[in-house]
Parts: structure tokens; C-alpha cells; sequence
């Protein structure tokens, strides 16, 4: 912001701050409006942060020590997910350890099921893998991260060819190793039949949210937009951000911390950029799942904090 300040200095009368302020909204791309303020109330209602930010899904009994199961609930042709064939080839530990994921599963829709190894020069840095619809033709696609020993993470995409798993598209690794990028939601953000995938790239050192879109076996950068955090560097919570809709209009918002985590930020697509459209400031940073209760004008977020409050945020 310095900078933008800067280049305005030497105007003078009858530059306005309005006219100032329009100007640094073109230069930023973005709306003149600006975001809603969102309310924040300390947590009175039952349930402690034990249970209100508690881990739903299955262990996978076979896969990582710490590794979920995701179940589809879209389509049948893939029933569920997990990784498995532990390693430590990588010791990153950004999730908390140093073991990784060397092999993805999927369960078919017969029953039966299929597994794709890496190669040694990488891993899957990650707990769960997402299973979604990307570009509407009625097959899943399954979303990880994986990550290249000496190039750090990619988000890539697997499917099945005919009953054979195999890899169908990918981001580009992030360039060095013990470098990473967290998934924040799969959803209809741009309002579209697609699905883009909503990701941080370095959460834990000024972060960047992409959005990306699948089509024709293909992974394309739509949107970016800079100061961002979805995760507390060792730990295992991964859901530090939320797919929300607060207009109720089938277009997805996405919920999710500033790069200190102390901000929760709401961000939308428009015109093909992402956009600030609400915020609340908090009294500590967020370091739990993100809740969201209610949809549309009755949307509302139950955050925990690392100074162990819990707060709900209202329009």
C-alpha cells in the first residue's frame, strides 16, 4: 500500500480522497465498494471446542496413521479414498510428522479397489484426498497434494480410464522443496457447471489463493489473490477455511484467514477476479476448523482460536 500511496503524493487540488479512493480501487481491480464488517460474538451457546471442531470421517485402518477416508457423495463409479503406503522419504512434517503417503486407493463402485504408487522422488503430503465432480461429466476426479522431493508441492488430479487409476492432470510443483499448499474448497465458485479448486500456496509464509479449473484434461489458473493463511504450520487441521454461499445464490464464497490468521476473510468470484466481499477482525488467531452454520443473509462462522476462545461471526 506504501507504494499506491507513493504514487499519489504529489497530486494536488482538486484531486479528491474520493477520487483517491477510486483510483486505488482501479488500480487494484477491484469494487469501489467496500467489504462488509462482519460481527463477532464470544461463544455462549454448548459444545466445546472438542466436539463443535471434531474430525467426522473415518480413519483409513490400512493407509497413514493420521489418514482419513473420503466418500463420495455425487457419483457412484468412485465410492471412496484414502492413501496409503506410509513414508518417510520425505520429512517435511509439516502436518505434524514425518510420514507421507507413497500410494492413493480408491474403492470402485463393484467394490473392488485400485491403488496408484508414486515414484520415490515423491509423496503425497496430505490426510485426505477430495473427491468431486470438476468439469460436470458425471465421473470423479480425485484431488491431492502431492508433493516433489526437491520441488516442493503440486495439486493433481487422478481419474479413472476405463477401471485403471491413473493421473489426469496437475499444477506445477511450487518450484523448491519443503514447500507446500493447502486445499481450501472444491465448489462452484465461479457459478458455472464446473468445480474449481480453491488452494493456498505457502500458507505459512505469505500466502497465495489460486483458483483453478479442470477442463478437457487440463489444469488452468483462473484467479489469484495474495494474503492468505488455511493452515498452522505442524499441525494436522487442514480445514482452516470453509465453502460458504452468503448471498444464496448457488455461487460459492470461500471463508478463510488472513496470513496472520487474526482475519477471517470472505472472498468471492466476480468478473473474474477474486474479491474481498466480508471480514471480522478476531481476538487471536484461528487454529481449528472452520464452522459454518446457516446460508444465504443467515450464514454465520464458529471459529476456535490459539488463545483456546471461540467466537460466532454474524453479517
Amino acid at each position: 500500500m506504501t507504494q499506491q500511496s507513493d504514487r499519489y503524493a504529489d497530486l494536488t487540488p482538486p484531486f479528491t480522497w474520493v477520487a483517491l479512493g477510486m483510483a486505488l480501487a482501479l488500480f487494484m481491480g477491484a469494487s469501489v465498494a467496500a467489504a462488509d464488517e462482519w460481527r463477532v460474538h464470544p461463544w455462549t451457546k454448548a459444545g466445546d471446542a472438542t466436539t463443535l471442531f471434531a474430525e467426522t470421517r473415518k480413519l483409513a485402518s490400512n493407509g497413514l496413521p493420521d489418514g482419513l477416508i473420503a466418500e463420495n457423495s455425487e457419483h457412484k463409479d468412485i465410492l471412496s479414498a484414502w492413501y496409503s503406503a506410509p513414508t518417510t522419504r520425505y520429512g517435511h512434517s509439516i502436518l505434524g510428522d514425518g510420514i507421507e503417503a507413497g500410494a492413493l486407493v480408491v474403492k470402485l463402485g463393484t467394490g473392488e479397489t485400485r491403488t496408484l504408487k508414486l515414484p520415490d522422488s515423491a509423496v503425497f503430503e496430505d490426510r485426505y484426498p477430495r473427491l468431486a465432480d470438476l468439469d460436470g461429466d458425471g465421473t470423479t476426479e480425485v484431488i491431492t497434494i502431492r508433493s516433489s522431493l526437491s520441488h516442493g508441492a503440486a495439486v493433481t488430479v487422478y481419474g479413472l480410464d476405463g477401471d485403471v487409476l491413473i493421473e489426469k492432470a496437475t499444477t506445477e510443483f511450487i518450484g523448491r522443496s519443503n514447500r507446500w499448499l493447502n486445499i481450501a474448497g472444491i465448489a462452484r465458485f465461479s457459478g458455472t457447471s464446473g468445480k474449481e479448486i480453491a488452494f493456498v500456496r505457502t500458507p505459512h509464509i505469505g500466502g497465495t489463493l489460486f483458483l483453478y479449473a479442470y477442463s478437457n484434461g487440463q489444469l488452468r489458473q483462473t484467479a489469484s489473490l495474495h494474503g492468505f493463511s488455511n493452515h498452522q504450520i505442524g499441525s494436522r487441521e487442514m480445514r482452516l477455511s470453509a465453502v460458504v454461499d452468503i448471498e444464496g445464490d448457488g455461487k460459492m464464497e470461500l471463508a478463510l484467514p488472513s496470513d496472520d490468521r487474526s482475519v477471517l476473510h470472505i472472498v468471492g468470484l466476480a468478473d473474474g477476479k477474486l474479491l474481498e466481499v466480508g471480514s471480522a477482525r478476531l481476538p487471536g488467531r484461528i487454529d481449528k476448523a472452520i464452522q459454518v452454520r446457516g446460508t444465504g443473509s443467515d450464514t454465520r462462522f464458529v471459529v476456535g482460536l490459539d488463545n483456546s476462545g471461540i467466537y460466532e461471526i454474524t453479517r
